[in-house]
């Protein structure tokens, strides 16, 4: 079978190889792969960058969409594997017609993250003013869908360029500001009409996310999930998160798709449903070819994207 796999750090270290295809233990099934999603978490581990750097070797690719050995169309997720025309998943979804793959596969980690980003750890309530940075890309462009969708008064996007604040605007957002403004706060709070912000999704870290932490309201809850520039935020002192009775969180959707298993079918129904009711639009996106998975990783990491990264795997 062909499968992208990681022989040295960096997009370039990508190559396409023939590989054995994989053998189902108990517990497993093997799914024959259509399409497969890209993340950031996945360019961090091409480059080198993340938490948790496997050996090399590597297989990249966490999620995919396609066939079981009986026929089910399925939304398929795993440790590694999914950049191939076989993987091996311990967690997978039969998806209804309704569901694209594009959809699909953005629900797989974005989606999921998403939701309870906003729903798990910051608990957004009806009438909560949000602010999502990375408004534009896997997450955020969801996570400005559901906070509409689940009540929020204002919600404002913050993204990098004009295109991608009007593609923030398109799905909901109520007001957008460029998050490339040294003093990104600044900009959330006048977006707010001069009020400091109930929830604030920060996916820059560095100097944006000390601007936009100090744009948290009192009893407003912070929720870290990216570092995206790469540069070191300020260490927060926590008795500083005293005054004011703020709440600042970090999330990380391989955690809680490890530890909290049962959690993930049970959050594809509710954003299967959604779709399905219209509230959610996660048609947006490139896709790429698996021969061109680097240059995918490439433009992910330069910030090229909109929506969900893709690729074909199979016809």
């Amino acid at each position: 079978m062909r499968a992208a796999v990681l022989t040295r750090h960096g997009a370039d270290g990508l190559e396409i190889q023939d590989l054995p295809g994989p053998v189902a233990a108990a517990g497993q099934t093997l799914v024959r792969v259509r399409s497969a999603g890209v993340n950031f978490s996945d360019v961090h581990i091409v480059e080198g960058t993340y938490s948790f750097n496997p050996p090399l070797p590597h297989q990249p690719g966490i999620e995919a969409v396609g066939t079981t050995d009986d026929g089910r169309r399925v939304l398929a997720r795993a440790g590694a594997g999914a950049w191939a025309e076989r993987m091996l998943s311990e967690q997978v979804v039969e998806l209804p017609d309704f569901v694209s793959d594009r959809a699909a596969l953005a629900m797989a980690t974005q989606g999921y993250s998403a939701w309870h980003i906003l729903r798990t750890v910051a608990r957004v309530t009806r009438g909560d003013t949000v602010a999502v940075t990375g408004a534009a890309g896997g997450v955020g462009s969801i996570a400005v869908q559901l906070a509409k969708a689940w009540g929020a008064r204002r919600v404002i996007g913050a993204a990098s360029t004009s295109e991608k604040r009007d593609h923030a605007k398109r799905l909901g957002a109520d007001v957008t500001v460029d998050s490339t403004s040294a003093d990104i706060g600044a900009e959330l709070v006048e977006a707010n009409g001069g009020r400091q912000l109930d929830v604030i999704l920060e996916m820059q870290g560095g100097p944006r996310f000390d601007s936009a932490f100090a744009a948290l309201a009192p009893f407003g809850r912070c929720v870290v999930y990216g570092a995206a520039s790469g540069e070191q935020a300020t260490p927060v002192r926590p008795e500083g998160l005293m005054a004011g009775t703020r709440i600042l969180a970090g999330f990380s959707a391989y955690n809680l798709s490890t530890l909290r298993r049962e959690m993930f079918p049970e959050t594809m129904i509710g954003l299967f449903g959604m779709i399905k009711k219209g509230q959610l639009d996660a048609e947006t996106g490139r896709d790429y070819p698996l021969a061109d998975v680097a240059q995918a990783v490439r433009d992910m990491r330069d910030r090229a994207t909109i929506g969900k990264v893709t690729l074909t795997v199979a016809a």
